[in-house]
């Protein structure tokens, strides 16, 4: 499987019947990590005061963000995964 990547520096996308599936699905897994914290620290999930939730808005806040996070992920995302993708991929090739 990894050994259908050409040329490992490139910057076109893996096809993705040439994808080892645990590894693509450990990167899109950092990259919605990733995005989830980048999410927290832009304020996104925070609670208003005008709402008054209280704890259970603040308890799940923190879901919601994840599941935002994994839902940009799957809609294509930043571009992470297949960066880490590649960096798993050239490790498993040197081994």
């Amino acid at each position: 499987m990894i050994t259908q990547i050409s040329t490992p520096h490139s910057s076109a996308p893996i096809a993705p019947q040439a994808r080892d599936a645990e590894m693509w699905t450990m990167a899109k897994s950092l990259e919605a990590s990733f995005l989830a914290e980048m999410l927290k620290s832009a304020g996104l999930g925070e609670a208003r005061d005008s709402f008054g939730g209280g704890v259970g808005e603040d308890q799940f806040s923190s879901l919601l963000v994840d599941e935002q996070s994994r839902g940009i992920v799957e809609t294509g995302g930043v571009g992470l995964a297949e960066a880490i993708y590649r960096s798993l991929a050239r490790s498993a090739a040197v081994k």
